[in-house]
C-alpha cells in the first residue's frame, strides 16, 4: 500500500473520529421538556441601607448610595392627582406636570434650560398622573451640583410660560382628537367609565370645551395647592455621600415654606355604577372584536390578596387556565387574559379580556366566564397551585434588581401608608396559600353575575350575535363633542 493512501486513509479515520467526536456531547445535551428544568432557590432578598431624614418644613428625604456606576438619580413623590382637579377642569393636573417642567423656571427659559441638561446629558422631567405627581431628575455624578440645583427650581420656581402653556394645550387637544384611533385604547377608556361611572375622577376623560375652559391662572392655582414640601417624599440614589447629600437637601429646599393651608386629600371613593350588561362600540369597518369583562375589585391592603395574586397566576400566562383552555385548546383569541388588578387606596379592577375574531366574539365571552365560574366551584390542581406560586415567588426578586427599584417601592409605600415590609408579608403569604384558600378568595371576589361585558367590533358581523348571550345590548357612543357641543 502506498504512503499517500496510507496518509488519506489515516486523514479519513480521523475525520470520522472526530465527527462522533463532536457529535457525542449534542446527544448528551438534548434539551430537556420545560417540565424536567430544574431551577436553583432564588436567593434572599436584601434590602440595601438607606438614611430617612425629614426637614423642618415637613419633606421627607430617603438617601440610598449606589457606588456601582458615577450616577445619581432622584424621585420626588407629589401629594396630588388628577383625581383632586375639579369636574369642569378635567385635564387641569396632566397640564400642570407638563408646563412644571416644560416651562421653564423663573431663573431659566425653557430653551436654556433644555440646553444645560442636553449638554450634560442630563434630564429633569415631571408629570401628574391620577393619584400622585412626580418629579425627577439623572445626571453624572460630576454634574450634580448643577442639575441638582436645577431640579430644585423645576419644583420650588417654575415660570409656566404663556407660549408653553398653550403648546401643551394644542398637544392635548390632539389627543382628544386621536382617543378613537385605537381600539384597545377605547376598550380602557370606556370601560373604565362603565365600571366607575363616567363623572368618577377615575374615568373622566377630557373633552375639548372643558380643556378650553383651563387657563394659565388655573395651573398656577393647582401647582401652588399642592406641590409644597410637607406634601413630598423625595428619594435620591446613586454615587454619593449620604451626610453630603443631606446637607445639600437642606439646602435646596429647608427654607421653602407655604403660608396657604393644604387642601384636603382623602381619596375619592370608588364604586361600580354598572352592575351587568353588554356593551358594544360598534366600528364596522373593523375585522376584530377587542373584548373587556369584569367588575370593580378592591385593594392591595386586602388580607386575601396574596391568594388573589395566586388565583391570577392559575387564571393568567402560559400555561394558566384561559391561555390553555380559550387560546390554545379552543382557538378562540389571538390574545387572552384575567387579572385581579388593586390599587393602593381606591377599588381597582378585576378585569379579563382579549382580542378574537369577530365570529367568535360570543363564543370567547363565553368561555371565559367558564373559566370563571369553575374556579368558584371546584379546588385548583397541586400542579396549578405549585406552579402559580413558583411564577411568583421566582420572579419575586426581580422586584429588586437594582437600589433604584427598591427605594421607589419604599417611598410609594410610604406614600400610601403602607408597612416598609409589606412586599414581604405578602411574600410569606404567597407560600402558605393553600387550594382552598384559592376556591374562597374565588368565591368572595369573583362574582359572574356583576360582570359588565364591553365589546369593541363590528357587531352587524357577530355571528352568533351578541344578542344570544341574553342580556340588555347597549350601544356606547364615543363621538368626540366638538368646542361648543354638550
Amino acid at each position: 500500500m502506498s504512503r499517500r493512501l496510507i496518509s488519506w486513509l489515516s486523514l479519513g479515520l480521523v475525520t470520522i473520529f472526530l465527527s462522533f467526536a463532536i457529535r457525542l456531547p449534542a446527544i448528551a445535551d438534548t434539551p430537556k421538556h420545560y417540565t424536567e428544568l430544574k431551577f436553583s432557590t432564588p436567593p434572599e432578598i436584601q434590602i440595601p441601607d438607606y438614611e430617612r431624614y425629614e426637614l423642618d418644613n415637613g419633606m421627607v428625604v430617603y438617601l440610598m448610595e449606589d457606588r456601582d456606576l458615577p450616577l445619581i438619580n432622584g424621585t420626588a413623590l407629589i401629594r396630588t392627582g388628577s383625581r383632586f382637579e375639579p369636574a369642569n377642569k378635567v385635564g387641569l393636573a396632566s397640564l400642570t406636570g407638563t408646563v412644571m417642567r416644560s416651562g421653564g423656571t423663573e431663573n431659566h427659559l425653557a430653551a436654556e434650560l433644555n440646553l444645560i441638561l442636553e449638554q450634560k446629558a442630563a434630564s429633569v422631567e415631571t408629570s401628574i398622573g391620577d393619584t400622585s405627581g412626580s418629579a425627577s431628575f439623572n445626571t453624572l455624578t460630576e454634574d450634580l451640583d448643577t442639575v441638582f440645583s436645577l431640579f430644585a427650581e423645576v419644583l420650588r420656581q417654575p415660570a409656566f410660560a404663556a407660549e408653553q402653556f398653550a403648546i401643551a394645550k394644542k398637544q392635548e387637544e390632539g389627543g382628544i382628537a386621536r382617543r378613537n384611533d385605537d381600539p384597545q385604547s377605547i376598550a380602557s377608556r370606556e370601560f373604565d367609565k362603565l365600571i366607575y361611572g363616567a363623572t368618577s375622577p377615575y374615568a373622566r376623560t377630557e373633552e375639548y370645551a372643558i380643556l378650553a375652559n383651563i387657563s394659565r391662572p388655573d395651573v398656577v392655582n393647582f401647582y401652588q395647592n399642592y406641590v409644597r414640601p410637607q406634601s413630598i417624599i423625595l428619594g435620591i440614589v446613586g454615587d454619593f455621600d449620604s451626610a453630603r447629600m443631606i446637607e445639600r437637601v437642606q439646602s435646596a429646599f429647608g427654607d421653602w415654606q407655604v403660608d396657604t393651608s393644604l387642601p384636603a386629600l382623602e381619596a375619592p371613593a370608588a364604586t361600580q355604577e354598572e352592575d351587568r350588561g353588554i356593551f358594544v362600540v360598534d366600528r364596522p369597518k373593523a375585522t376584530q372584536s377587542n373584548v373587556l369583562m369584569g367588575h370593580i375589585g378592591g385593594q392591595f391592603n386586602s388580607p386575601d390578596y396574596p391568594a388573589l395574586s395566586v388565583l391570577n397566576g392559575v387564571l393568567n400566562g402560559f400555561g394558566g387556565r384561559l391561555f390553555n383552555e380559550v387560546r390554545s385548546r379552543q382557538g378562540l383569541a389571538y390574545s387572552v387574559y384575567g387579572s385581579w388588578s388593586p390599587s393602593y387606596d381606591y377599588d381597582g379592577l378585576f378585569i379579563a379580556g382579549g382580542q378574537t375574531q369577530t365570529n367568535n366574539t360570543v363564543p370567547f365571552i363565553k368561555a371565559i366566564v367558564s373559566e370563571i365560574k369553575k374556579l368558584r366551584n371546584s379546588l385548583v390542581t397541586e400542579k396549578e397551585l405549585a406552579n402559580a406560586k413558583e411564577s411568583i415567588l421566582n420572579s419575586f426578586v426581580f422586584n429588586f434588581e437594582n437600589p433604584s427599584q427598591t427605594l421607589s417601592r419604599l417611598i410609594r409605600y410610604e406614600y400610601f401608608d403602607y408597612p416598609e415590609d409589606f412586599i414581604f408579608e405578602y411574600q410569606d403569604k404567597v407560600q402558605n396559600t393553600n387550594e382552598e384558600d384559592i376556591l374562597k378568595v374565588a368565591q368572595k371576589y369573583l362574582q359572574p353575575n356583576q360582570i359588565v361585558t364591553l365589546v369593541v367590533g363590528n357587531r352587524q358581523a357577530m355571528k352568533p350575535p351578541l344578542s344570544s348571550l341574553e342580556q340588555e345590548i347597549n350601544l356606547v357612543d364615543v363621538t368626540i363633542p366638538r368646542l361648543g357641543q354638550s
